[in-house]
């Protein structure tokens, strides 16, 4: 089987190129940049355990297994995570929550920052990259999230500190809480299409709130007078969240739009005192 022939399985397959491509390069040894390599040499021949591999990837992800753990690593933020099942796939379009963060740090000085629910590192590895001056924290209740997030940061260098916990339980207090928890229905018909990511950091209760209402609940006595909470949830939940921001004193609610428009993120202010 030549290269060519590789990709043409693929499709027949119904694997997207871009997908088919990646995953071939996986198997080369090859980096995601040299889809051009692919093109030039597209008669050469693969290697029977090569091919082998290819065939057995390509079934899996038209299985629907994420491409992300099928090469095992996703860019996030300019940052190269190494994940797996233990943890979500990271998403684009959280993103937006990092941007928001970093504009809500600002000039304030060694910042503290703690990202709830960590998963693979993503969010807190992006703040602490691009605020090296900032102390950040990091926790999830799964252990096993946090073997896959400690690994990314020593990988990169990056002095982000983890802790199990649930939630806030243990927390000191911060100028930003941030977090993207759980925030699907459980009856929501979209679950079977992501059956391979873990599902108890997908699911939140009967409509989606119960995460989001206990970090709510929980925040105010974590954060310093003037500190931000910022949350990440569906894209039908911003009027929600912002109204459970209201209730627990929170002021200056609004949302933020995912790339795609869709209010993505929301989050409050503390009061400062006097």
């Amino acid at each position: 089987m030549t290269l060519k022939e590789a990709l043409a399985h693929a499709a027949r397959a119904g694997l997207a190129r871009i997908d088919a491509a990646l995953l071939l390069l996986h198997v080369l040894g090859r980096t995601a940049a040299e889809r051009a390599w692919l093109i030039a040499h597209d008669e050469e021949a693969l290697a029977p355990d090569h091919e082998a591999s290819f065939l057995a990837l390509c079934l899996r992800r038209a299985e629907g297994e994420p491409l992300a753990y099928l090469v095992g690593s996703k860019e996030f933020f300019g940052l190269p995570l190494q994940v797996d099942a233990r943890v979500l796939v990271p998403r684009p379009d959280t993103e937006t929550l990092v941007e928001w963060a970093l504009e809500r740090l600002g000039r304030i000085p060694q910042p503290r920052v703690i990202d709830l629910g960590t998963g693979s590192g993503a969010i807190a590895l992006a703040i602490q990259s691009a605020r090296p001056d900032a102390q950040v924290e990091a926790v999830d209740r799964s252990a096993q999230a946090l073997a896959v997030a400690a690994g990314n940061a020593q990988r990169l260098g990056l002095p982000v500190q983890f802790r199990q916990a649930d939630w806030l339980q243990g927390a000191g207090r911060y100028h930003l809480i941030v977090s993207n928890p759980p925030y699907i229905a459980a009856a929501d018909p979209h679950l079977p299409a992501l059956r391979h990511e873990p599902s108890q950091a997908l699911v939140a209760g009967a409509d989606g709130l119960d995460d989001l209402r206990a970090i709510v609940a929980a925040a105010p006595a974590h954060l310093e007078p003037g500190g931000w909470l910022l949350l990440e949830h569906g894209w039908d939940q911003a009027d929600a969240v912002r109204a459970l921001l209201g209730a627990a004193g929170f002021r200056d609610t609004i949302s933020r739009a995912d790339l795609a428009g869709i209010a993505r993120c929301s989050g409050g202010r503390l009061l400062e005192l006097g």
